[in-house]
């Protein structure tokens, strides 16, 4: 590592980001007032990106030069998308009713043509805002919206973003979610006032509430060592499966001409990350998806988070302030899946819950969208997750859409 860096040890930075990662959870976690308003204010998942990029920033460490981020993206990361999949139950989706499934649906859809719509209106009212590759940085987002962080590091590597630019679209995508989000819990607590209004059908909701009540009930244990030895095997197993796959792959679609090195299908990276999900995606149909039940996706998650730190380092924070018409771009990117959401709520006449938590499952993933299904009724977390992991197995494939879309519109 560069000797300009007063850490030059990968082992010594590994438990570095582990130490500032404990103390961010521990806080937020935290019964003190001034963590409860603190945090009320500030996002966690914001200070996981900030405080490892802050080390960066002064020289405390040199993400450039470290290899961390290497071993977290190409290792963890499909471990990760393999465990966070494998939990989809599709039947129980399907039980949501078609109306959630709808606003869901329309949510990313609302992202993936809300990318390259902003796109074009930046060009007509801000051209320098968005020349050059932009485009690329905006694919990230579309991959942290639709799926989540796992999915945004995929799009880092597959849209080649560059660290600066990274670090500027993670500002972007953080503020301009939370900055929704907060309008989601606002829709939660006038939502009886706003369903009455619009005469929403709630029954099928009040059904919901008892029937996840007793999912929960049935599937919850404490994990035990054959659990996680399982889990291991099956997360690292499918990610080896998915390395040895990915080269010949990759190697037959380098051969196939620029075609196919436009659409990212000579990169072996995009052939581990599509073949992890896909993987994860068959495993929900066995008996594999009950490890749900001994925390498969909080371990995903903490592998997850471990990325999410590694990414943070790499970010020169002095690059938020570059660009700032880059979050008009963000606001009018989350308008346009908002206002889709709204209008086909509208129309199907669903309840204020499955637009927001469509929304959330979307735009906040597994990390939030049980925070807002809850301030519906504390019943209703799992849904938040049952949507949430439904996005990161799509994240993948709808910012791979999105971010061809983009490529499109910046080029014309």
């Amino acid at each position: 590592m560069s000797d300009s860096a007063l850490i030059t040890n990968d082992a010594v930075v590994l438990g570095l980001l582990s130490a500032l990662l404990g103390l961010v959870f521990y806080t937020a976690s935290s019964a003190h007032p001034f963590w409860k308003r603190f945090y009320g204010v500030v996002p966690a998942l914001l200070l996981c990106y900030f405080l490892p990029a802050l080390c960066n920033t002064v020289g405390l460490i040199d993400g450039e030069q470290s290899k961390l981020y290497f071993v977290a993206s190409r290792y963890l990361l499909p471990a990760t998308l393999v465990l966070l999949t494998l939990s989809i139950d599709l039947r129980s989706i399907l039980r949501l009713g078609p109306k959630a499934l709808i606003l869901f649906l329309t949510g990313t859809i609302g992202v993936i043509i809300g990318g390259p719509i902003a796109l074009l209106i930046w060009q007509q009212l801000n051209p320098a805002a968005v020349d050059g590759e932009i485009w690329r940085g905006m694919t990230a987002i579309a991959g942290s919206w639709i799926g989540g962080g796992a999915n945004q590091a995929a799009m880092k590597e597959v849209f080649d973003v560059g660290n600066d630019l990274f670090g500027t679209m993670v500002a972007v995508d953080v503020i301009v979610a939370n900055i929704w989000m907060a309008v989601l819990l606002y829709l939660a607590g006038r939502a009886d006032v706003i369903d009455a209004r619009r005469g929403a059908d709630t029954t099928a909701l009040l059904a919901l509430r008892k029937r996840m009540e007793h999912f929960e009930a049935e599937h919850a244990r404490i994990p035990r060592l054959p659990d996680l030895m399982f889990m291991l095997a099956i997360a690292f197993g499918s990610t080896g499966l998915a390395h040895a796959l990915a080269t010949p792959l990759s190697e037959y679609f380098s051969a196939q001409g620029a075609w196919a090195e436009r659409l990212s299908l000579s990169s072996s990276f995009f052939w581990i990350v599509v073949l992890a999900t896909s993987f994860g995606l068959a495993l929900s149909f066995t008996r594999a998806r009950h490890l749900e039940g001994a925390g498969a996706s909080r371990i995903g998650s903490a592998m997850l988070y471990i990325l999410v730190a590694s990414i943070g380092m790499h970010m020169n924070l002095r690059s938020m302030f570059t660009q700032p018409a880059l979050f008009g771009v963000g606001l009018t990117w989350i308008a346009i899946h908002a206002g889709l959401l709204l209008l086909v709520a509208r129309w199907l006449k669903a309840p204020v819950f499955y637009l927001a938590i469509g929304s959330q499952a979307n735009i906040g993933g597994a990390a939030s969208a049980p925070v807002v299904a809850s301030a519906f009724h504390p019943s209703l977390a799992p849904v938040g997750v049952l949507l949430a992991v439904l996005g990161y197995a799509l994240g993948t494939y709808g910012a791979w859409v999105c971010g061809q879309l983009m490529r499109l519109a910046a080029n014309g």
